[in-house]
This record gives structure tokens, C-alpha cells and sequence, in this order.
């Protein structure tokens, strides 16, 4: 194992002043995958199957309170604050509940969308700074080579290769992880948001199925409002 990491020092230091920024590059892309993972993963996920069976004992039997409050004591993800919204406005009518969804879910989407499309643009970058690194590596050493004592170009040369190399490779493990993650980021992210317009259809008819025996109550809980 210390070998593998004298190893990776050797190589970055072989790769001149262009590892810099790429390795600034994969540590904001490091952050940025452990946010998203950390949000969409486990902050944000919730058992949509189970939630609606709870939801759907309530809404069934006409408990409009019970409903509002099974939502309220749910873990707090992008679905069920959506879901909750559309609940608190039944009593003002199919419209409202409709409007209040829907104003919800532009909230609640940014929140799980945020930072994600950065892993794309990082890893567009740390691929254009290993070419960039990888130029101007092949640059100094023709430069020195065309200056140097026969004797001395072929290291020279192999040193201002090793640069450029090193550089092209580290740009590009950089990069393709990067671009990876952001895929699969995305996916679940796409997956999230269509769950939420799916479910709050299905809430929304189901509200409408069962409005006639719908028991009003006579003033939202404060705590269901927050």
C-alpha cells in the first residue's frame, strides 16, 4: 500500500503545475458527490410505496386531520412536503389543492436537483486541464530539448513526456468518475422528481374519489402549516 501511494506522489509530481488544479478540481467533485449522494440517497429518500398505504387508510376513511398529521409526522423529503401542501388546502376546493401541489413541487424540485449538474461541468474541466497540462508540458520539453547538449536530450525528452503523461492521465481519472456519478446522480434525480408528479396526481384523485365523505376540519393545525 505505501508503495501504491509513493507511487501516486511520484507520478504527481512528475506532472508539473497542472495536477494543481485538477486535484482542486477533484476535491470540489468529491464534496460535491458526497452532498448529493448524503441528500438524494438517504436525506431525501422515502419509502413511497409504504407512505401511501398509511396515507391512503386516512384519506379512505375521511380523516382529512389524520391524514394531514400522518404526513406531518413523516420524515421531512421533497415528497411528502408536497404531499402535505396539497392536503392542507382540501377544504378550499380541488383548484386550490391542485395550485397548492403544484407550488410545492417547484419548491421542493431545486432542492433536489442543486449541485449536481457541477459534476458535469468539473469533469469537463479536469479533462481540458490534463490536455492543457499535457500542452505545455510537450512545449517545455521540445523547448529544452532544441537548447540542450546532445548528450542530455534523451532525458530531457523523457522528463518532459512524463509531465505531459502524467498530467493526461490524472486529468482523466479525474473525469471520468466525475462524469460517472453525475450520470447516476441524475438519473435518481429524474427518478425523484417523477415520483413526486406521480404521486401528487394519484393523492389528487383520490382526494376527489373521496371529497363527499371528507370530514373538514374546522382550522389547519398550526404544525401542519410549518
Amino acid at each position: 500500500m505505501s508503495e501504491l501511494f509513493e507511487s501516486i506522489a511520484k507520478a504527481f509530481e512528475q506532472g508539473g503545475w497542472g495536477m494543481y488544479p485538477i486535484a482542486a478540481a477533484l476535491v470540489f467533485a468529491l464534496a460535491i458527490m458526497f452532498d448529493r449522494v448524503w441528500a438524494l440517497y438517504f436525506k431525501a429518500n422515502i419509502d413511497k410505496e409504504t407512505f401511501l398505504r398509511g396515507l391512503k387508510k386516512h384519506i379512505y376513511s375521511g380523516d382529512l386531520d389524520k391524514a394531514i398529521s400522518y404526513c406531518a409526522g413523516q420524515k421531512r423529503t421533497p415528497l411528502v412536503s408536497v404531499i402535505k401542501a396539497g392536503l392542507i388546502n382540501v377544504p378550499k376546493g380541488e383548484d386550490d389543492v391542485q395550485a397548492a401541489m403544484d407550488e410545492a413541487t417547484l419548491r421542493e424540485s431545486p432542492k433536489i436537483e442543486k449541485r449536481t449538474g457541477y459534476l458535469a461541468m468539473i469533469g469537463n474541466v479536469a479533462t481540458l486541464l490534463g490536455l492543457l497540462g499535457t500542452i505545455t508540458g510537450l512545449i517545455k520539453c521540445f523547448g529544452a530539448v532544441a537548447n540542450a547538449n546532445p548528450a542530455d536530450k534523451a532525458a530531457i525528452l523523457s522528463q518532459g513526456i512524463s509531465e505531459a503523461m502524467n498530467c493526461t492521465a490524472f486529468g482523466l481519472g479525474v473525469a471520468i468518475p466525475s462524469l460517472v456519478i453525475y450520470s447516476v446522480l441524475q438519473g435518481r434525480t429524474q427518478s425523484m422528481v417523477d415520483d413526486i408528479n406521480e404521486t401528487a396526481v394519484g393523492v389528487l384523485n383520490l382526494i376527489v374519489a373521496n371529497k363527499d365523505k371528507m370530514k373538514m376540519p374546522a382550522a389547519v393545525p398550526a404544525e401542519a402549516e410549518e
